[in-house]
């Protein structure tokens, strides 16, 4: 493989399973979680250069995405993604982090903070997913998530489809705020355009809706204090579905609105993300008022 689409970080072995970590600075352990289809390329863009001042910063690519193996496939759930990244932060030495999710990353740290609270001194969600929705998913994911979807439509796409339309893919996640200048050609969209990232993602987000429905049932066992990211404009995971319901449902969730903003909430005010892990750590005891 190319060397701009290399590990950039440790790939540990965790029983056979690989599982890619980056990681950066010092201090309290802030642990990040990429959405559907991404991998730790997007935290490295700027987000991890700025938490680097203030945490030991570890990002990890998602099972079956980046540089991380899958699991299985059939799409792994929240839950078993929290479990194979638990192991990887005990081979780390990592302490009781503050967990940051976005988008479907979001449902992970949510999960790991369920199965795991100990680890979990905090949650963040960045414009997370974290309640059921109504309906499905659209054609698309049903196709490309069956058997005849993996074995003939991805590597199809895979092979055939225009990076150009990746890069209008790009555009419309960050929609409305703009894309920032290098983006696409820093998370190197050929990891995300693989055949087996795209089954795994597929399937991942496919299957997320009952997994999250359990997850849902258990949310008043979450004690830890947890920040809320979103942007109104957000129509990928849109606000008013998601961490409104989330914020209402669980005492200790603080919801931060962020008018006009879309799904990449990180990328269009980063000083808000800083600011949400910050508050995050010190609601936790990770880190005193300055």
């Amino acid at each position: 493989m190319h060397d701009r689409y290399m590990p950039t970080g440790e790939v540990l072995d965790i029983d056979g399973t690989r599982v890619h970590a980056h990681q950066e600075g010092a201090g309290p352990d802030v642990i990040l979680l990429h959405g559907a289809g991404g991998n730790t390329r997007d935290f490295c863009f700027d987000l991890m250069g700025r938490l680097a001042e203030c945490f030991r910063v570890t990002a990890f690519d998602r099972p079956g995405l980046g540089h991380t193996d899958p699991l299985h496939p059939d799409g792994e759930s929240p839950f078993e993604q929290a479990e194979i990244l638990e192991r990887a932060a005990v081979r780390l030495g990592l302490g009781p982090a503050v967990l940051v999710g976005h988008s479907f990353g979001g449902s992970v740290a949510l999960a790991w903070a369920l199965d795991h609270p100990a680890r979990a001194a905090a949650v963040v969600s960045l414009a997370g997913a974290a309640m059921p929705w109504q309906g499905g998913l659209g054609p698309w994911y049903e196709l490309a998530s069956s058997a005849f979807g993996a074995a003939v439509v991805i590597p199809l796409i895979s092979a055939f489809a225009p990076r150009a339309l990746a890069h209008q893919t790009i555009e419309r996640i960050f929609d409305p705020d703009p894309v920032p200048e290098g983006y696409a050609e820093h998370i190197a969209i050929e990891l995300s355009m693989r055949p087996d990232s795209l089954r795994a993602n597929t399937r991942q987000v496919n299957g997320l809706k009952p997994h999250i429905r359990a997850m849902a049932a258990r949310y008043g066992e979450l004690k830890m204090p947890i920040e809320i990211l979103h942007g109104t404009a957000d129509r990928i995971v849109p606000i008013e579905v998601h961490s409104r319901p989330l914020a209402a449902r669980v005492q200790s969730a603080n919801l931060i609105e962020l008018h006009g903003v879309g799904h990449m909430p990180h990328h269009a005010r980063p000083e808000a993300a800083v600011a949400a892990i910050l508050r995050a750590a010190r609601r936790a005891g990770l880190r005193a008022d300055d």
